[in-house]
């Protein structure tokens, strides 16, 4: 992998708001720059051993995508989150920081880490830290609702999907391949 491309200028995006997408549009800027050579590192904050369709494509890219679900199954309390909840969420930030100053992927994703920082499952002072420390040839994605005002003005793009009509709202549930 020593003659593979590099970005001259790593960027910083937040995909967040109410909207289903976020992830989804992480996704596809990985799976686009997959198509041009360059590795992306994908970390799933609050997500953990649930079979999402992603998980099963990165393995067809032979080794550009990385998917690390960081996160049990079940849903994280905002107001009580568990022990567990924090720990794996710190340990998440820190295989974030670790991946991004390896200067191995091009494209770092923190999927999550916003509703992580909302939760107060992850200090978002240290976010801002390692995205400010980041090697300049890392872009870096963060994903999740609730988007703290500190991660959009450091941000160099910010996109915010906006749910304006939703099938759940119709008792329709997750689909694979969808929604999963």
């Amino acid at each position: 992998m020593q003659n593979r491309p590099r970005l001259d200028r790593g960027l910083i995006h937040v995909y967040t708001g109410s909207g289903k997408g976020k992830t989804t549009a992480a996704l596809g800027v990985c799976f686009r720059a997959a198509g041009h050579g360059y590795r992306s590192y994908i970390i799933q904050f609050m997500k953990g051993q649930i079979v999402y369709g992603e998980l099963n494509a990165a393995r067809f890219t032979n080794g550009l995508i990385t998917i690390e679900q960081m996160g049990r199954p079940d849903f994280v309390s905002k107001e009580n989150p568990e022990k567990i909840d924090i720990e794996m969420a710190q340990s998440a930030l820190q295989l974030a920081e670790r991946v991004i100053k390896s200067e191995e992927y091009d494209i770092v994703v923190l999927d999550e880490v916003n509703v992580a920082a909302d939760f107060k499952l992850i200090d978002k002072s240290d976010v801002v830290r390692i995205l400010k420390e980041k090697p300049q040839s890392v872009e870096v994605i963060l994903t999740g609702r609730y988007a703290p005002q500190e991660f959009l003005d450091i941000a160099d793009l910010v996109s915010e999907v906006r749910e304006v009509k939703h099938y759940y709202s119709k008792g329709i549930e997750a689909r694979d391949g969808i929604d999963r």
